[in-house]
C-alpha cells in the first residue's frame, strides 16, 4: 500500500474534508496513482491547481506517486515568482474569454457587461460545455467541482460566492482582470459587440419616453436590441466600479 502526505494551500483548502485543512494529513493512494488523480480524489479540482511539488521539486500531473512522498498542492501565485517551476498546465488561466454553465447566468450577464466574451446557455449540458471548452479554449466558469475534474478541461474556475455581484468580484480578483474591462461593448443578451446607432434608425425600437430624453444608442446587430444609458445603466456601472475598487485595492495592498 502506498500512503502519501499531503498540504494544500490558500484556497484549495475550501474543497477538503474540514479535518483535512490547513495540515499535513497522510492518505493511502491507489497503486499507481498519479498526482492528479489523488488530488482530485481528495476533491480539489485540478482547474484550480497551478503547483504541485513532491518532494521539494515540482511535478506535472502525471507523477506517480511512491510511499513517502511529500505532496504539496498549490493554487494560483500572486506574489511568488514560479516561472522556473513546472506548471501544471501548457497555457496559462489568463485566458478572458469564459464559458459559464446553467447555473451561472446572472454572473455571465455581468462579465459581458464588463466586456468579456462569455459563452452562456442555460441549457448546456456538461458534456458539451466540455467540447466547447476544449474547441475554443475558454475558462470554464461553474459551481460544480466534477466538471472541473473532467480531464480535457485544462482551464477552469470554480465559483465560491453565491450572488452575481460577489462572483464577479471574485472572478475578477482571482484573474485579475480588472484593468482589462471593455465596458457595455458586448451585447448582454447575446454576447455579440455592439456598435453606435444614429438616434433616427433606431426610433422605430424606442419607447416613447427614451426618444424624448436619450440621444445617444448602441446597437446589437445580432438580436436588434437597442441600448441607452438610463437609470439600469447608471446602476451595473456603479456596481462595475465598486468591483474595480475592491479587487484593485486587494491587487495594491496585496503588493506592499
Amino acid at each position: 500500500m502506498v500512503t502519501a502526505t499531503f498540504r494544500f494551500y490558500e484556497e484549495l483548502n475550501d474543497f477538503l474534508a474540514p479535518e483535512r485543512r490547513r495540515r499535513e494529513f497522510a492518505c493511502s493512494c491507489a497503486r499507481a496513482a498519479t498526482a492528479k488523480h489523488m488530488i482530485e480524489a481528495l476533491g480539489v479540482p485540478h482547474t484550480e491547481v497551478e503547483l504541485v511539488l513532491v518532494n521539494g521539486e515540482s511535478v506535472g500531473f502525471d507523477r506517480l506517486l511512491e510511499h513517502g512522498d511529500r505532496v504539496a498542492v498549490f493554487p494560483r501565485f500572486e506574489m511568488i515568482d514560479v516561472t522556473p517551476m513546472l506548471r501544471v498546465r501548457e497555457h496559462p488561466l489568463r485566458v478572458t474569454h469564459f464559458l459559464a454553465d446553467a447555473h451561472l447566468g446572472g454572473l455571465a450577464h455581468l462579465l459581458r457587461m464588463a466586456g468579456f466574451d462569455t459563452l452562456y446557455d442555460n441549457n448546456f449540458q456538461d458534456s458539451e460545455i466540455e467540447t466547447i471548452a476544449v474547441r475554443d479554449r475558454r475558462i470554464v466558469l461553474t459551481r460544480d467541482r466534477e466538471l472541473l475534474k473532467r480531464r480535457s478541461i485544462t482551464h477552469g474556475c470554480f465559483v465560491h460566492t453565491l450572488k452575481p455581484p460577489q462572483q464577479l468580484c471574485e472572478i475578477f480578483d482571482r484573474l485579475d482582470l480588472a484593468r482589462s474591462v471593455r465596458p457595455f461593448t458586448l451585447c448582454l443578451h447575446c454576447n455579440a459587440p455592439l456598435r453606435p446607432i444614429e438616434k433616427a434608425q433606431a426610433l422605430s425600437r424606442l419607447p416613447p419616453s427614451v426618444r424624448e430624453r436619450f440621444d445617444h444608442f448602441s446597437t446589437c446587430d445580432l438580436c436588434q436590441r437597442v441600448f441607452w444609458e438610463g437609470s439600469h445603466w447608471h446602476r451595473m456601472r456603479a456596481m462595475l466600479e465598486t468591483c474595480i475598487d475592491q479587487t484593485s485595492g486587494q491587487n495594491t495592498g496585496d503588493s506592499q
